[in-house]
């Protein structure tokens, strides 16, 4: 296998910039560029050489064993000072004296999942960490990448292979009287159901929670939604004016809401028009809120009635309350009352639709326990039915173990890893 090398801190000029070697040489590499290598897992203050002897920098040297680094193979990794100049001369001492390759976008990762180092839903999770906006999604994508998945699906599992385990019985010895062990298997597979039920209803929360959420701002023509969307973004987003229909089209600012990610959307005002570009765009808004998570729909007076129907998790408030002064439930983008008490409203209701105790945030992870679902509920029917072919059965439990080995990259990923890695930076 080769030796591949890559720069694994940000490029550009840097205070400290860290360039990682893995492979079977790498071990070999930086000793004949820093002299000595330091003990394993420890930081040493070296020359850094090229072959000719030529110093490049001083710079730390840390070196890794196989099976104890990031990617399960020997790694070295040099942290020389991050000018343009320093990094262009190193890599090129890499590539040109000792012939290592330049990694590929995502390859020390793929090398750990090939190595067995992290699962798939570990690569997973280093890639939505990289990507982390708001503080939701770090704290998800780190208990991802610390294996909170891999550790739910091997209880899983576990609970799958002993009713696994007692259908074979009852086939093997299918002759002799060896019990029935039906009520146990029950109890195995319904444990598994039960939680799998738990995780797969909470999953859409989750999987909003790292995509983002969205908010729509809906009312009336001049109700104040431009004004109340630039008080949000801080700053003018935008057009607002005494004319009515300013805005035509879905205008759009993303913010972090209480740690969540939200994109507040800004629609054209509701009312009836034969002007046909702003009638497009009172449609084009109408869709768009139907199919934000929240709407926050403005009315134009204290008991004033809703522009649109309202239906469960909308937030109301009446608009232009620095008009209406001394009157509760408004909302002014113009003098910020109501803003803060607005945003700690969105914030708990987004909350409450995130599954705290779930794990799995993307669709692949949704799509391979729905599957196991299906066969595991098929499995526990018959079961219950009394009156099947234990073969069956087995078969059935067969293929919920292999959608949730497909769950963490153990069967049936090769054709997943190119999209996956494609999004991994080279240093990755």
């Amino acid at each position: 296998m080769d030796t591949i090398f890559a720069l694994a801190s940000a490029r550009g000029k840097s205070g400290v910039a860290v360039l990682r070697l893995s492979g079977p040489r790498a071990h070999a590499v930086g000793q004949a560029m820093a002299g000595s290598l330091p003990p394993l897992r420890q930081a040493g203050l070296r020359a850094i050489c090229r072959a000719s002897g030529e110093q490049l920098d001083t710079g730390l040297v840390i070196a890794f064993a196989s099976g104890v680094s990031f990617t399960g193979e020997d790694v070295v990794e040099l942290m020389v000072h991050g000018s343009l100049a320093t990094i262009a001369a190193v890599e090129t001492c890499l590539a040109e004296d000792y012939g290592l390759r330049l990694a590929e976008p995502g390859e020390f990762t793929r090398r750990a999942l090939e190595n067995g180092v992290l699962d798939l839903t570990q690569v997973e999770g280093l890639s939505d960490l990289l990507e982390a906006e708001t503080e939701s999604q770090r704290r998800q994508a780190l208990r991802v990448l610390d294996g909170a998945i891999g550790k739910l699906v091997a209880g899983w599992r576990g609970h799958l292979v002993k009713a696994a385990a007692l259908v074979e019985v009852s086939i093997d010895f299918v002759e002799e009287d060896v019990g029935d062990f039906d009520a146990q298997i029950l109890v195995e597979l319904e444990a598994v159901s039960d939680e799998m039920q738990r995780e797969i209803a909470g999953q859409g929360g989750r999987e909003r929670a790292q995509s983002g959420f969205e908010v729509a701002l809906v009312g009336s023509v001049n109700s104040g939604k431009s004004t109340l969307l630039n008080m949000l973004a801080g700053r003018e987003a935008a057009i607002t004016s005494e004319l009515a229909g300013t805005t035509r089209d879905v205008l759009e600012v993303r913010m972090e809401i209480g740690g969540f990610a939200v994109t507040i959307l800004d629609t054209a005002g509701l009312r009836e028009t034969d002007e046909q570009i702003e009638a497009i765009g009172i449609a084009r808004g109408q869709e768009r809120a139907e199919a934000a998570d929240i709407r926050v729909i403005l009315c134009d007076g204290p008991g004033a009635s809703p522009p649109v129907v309202v239906r469960p998790g909308d937030i109301l408030r009446f608009s232009k309350a620095d008009l209406h002064p001394g009157r509760s439930g408004g909302i002014s983008g113009l003098t910020g009352e109501g803003v803060e008490e607005l945003l700690a409203e969105v914030a708990g209701e987004l909350g409450q639709r995130v599954a705290r105790d779930g794990v799995t945030v993307r669709r692949r992870h949704l799509q391979a326990m729905q599957r196991a679902a299906v066969a595991l509920n098929a499995a526990i029917d018959k079961l219950r039915a009394r009156d099947y072919i234990a073969e069956l059965v087995a078969a059935d439990i067969r293929e919920a173990l292999t959608a949730l080995d497909a769950l963490i990259g153990r069967v049936d990923v090769e054709d997943l890893l190119g999209d996956i890695f494609a999004s991994f930076c080279i240093g990755k």
